[in-house]
């Protein structure tokens, strides 16, 4: 993975991006292009046995004879070796539209669900409660890119004493995170999440039941009363409308960081300032969401 890339899971269809076959398929396309251009000179019928094979050809799977598909293949390996930042200009394309549909979907489903997204009254809530712009983030405990992101999510909230931060427990990585987040949800019922989200987060290794119950009774929760609240039917519906809000988008990797109707994937080493700058730019514009 990449330095930005966010951790994954097959819980979510994962949307189709994958670079490589969406390359291949626009050469594909190119190629066609091209052997339209060839067979007008390679095939012009002149009578009618030529019409008459023709027509055999158009009828079968495939609608050029073996000579002319080797032709055609010769004369597009030939141009594209030839001219190699065909592929660059086909990447930086495809990337440009692929991020402005992300782009579109991002703005459409953030308008359709700005309440629970960013004013939720249950959510777990980090930095200013009052601030003026809320950064959301979807995270899992054993997700290693969201830890390894934590200490530029730790210098936002402490460089910027006006950010409201939400935290949406998204528990994909494994099964053992679903009861993490249960008890981190928890301990926010007693005031503690902020206190517990920092201890779990900078944990090395599996994030289990045990280890997060051991981590909240160290900070002086009320372990009687956590284990309560975790099983509580609140607990579960802020999971299960966290997932949902996933999936919509299309979430399927953690962490995934959204600022007003902008969204930032993965972890970044400059994540902070990538965040700051979107915060920024909201604040002279105005947020409606935020």
């Amino acid at each position: 993975m990449t330095e930005s890339t966010s951790q994954t899971t097959n819980l979510m269809p994962a949307p189709k991006r994958a670079f490589g076959g969406t390359l291949m398929a626009l050469l594909v396309l190119f190629a066609v292009s091209v052997a339209t251009a060839v067979l007008g000179q390679l095939v012009v019928p002149a009578s009618a046995e030529d019409v008459a094979a023709d027509q055999k050809v158009a009828a079968s799977p495939s609608p050029f004879s073996a000579e002319q598909k080797s032709a055609i293949e010769g004369i597009v390996k030939d141009y594209l070796l030839a001219h190699p930042e065909i592929g660059l200009e086909m990447q930086s394309a495809l990337e440009a539209k692929m991020q402005k549909e992300q782009d579109e979907k991002t703005k459409t489903f953030v308008a359709d669900n700005a309440k629970v997204l960013y004013r939720d009254p249950n959510a777990a809530v980090a930095g200013n409660p009052d601030g003026d712009i809320t950064v959301v983030e979807f995270f899992d405990y054993n997700c290693g890119y969201c830890k390894r992101g934590f200490n530029q999510v730790q210098k936002l909230i402490d460089s910027d004493k006006n950010i409201r931060f939400v935290f949406k427990e998204l528990p994909i990585i494994n099964d053992a995170s679903e009861p993490v987040s249960r008890i981190a949800l928890a301990a926010r019922m007693q005031g503690k999440y902020w206190d517990l989200h920092k201890a779990l987060i900078n944990m090395k290794g599996l994030i289990n039941e045990a280890v997060a119950l051991k981590a909240a009774e160290g900070l002086g929760l009320d372990m009687a009363k956590l284990k309560t609240d975790m099983a509580s039917d609140a607990v579960k519906a802020e999971l299960d409308s966290s997932k949902a809000l996933a999936q919509k988008m299309g979430i399927n990797g953690t962490p995934h960081f959204l600022v007003g109707d902008r969204s930032v994937g993965g972890a970044p080493d400059h994540l902070a300032d990538i965040l700051a700058g979107h915060v920024a730019d909201l604040r002279k514009s105005g947020c409606k969401y935020c």
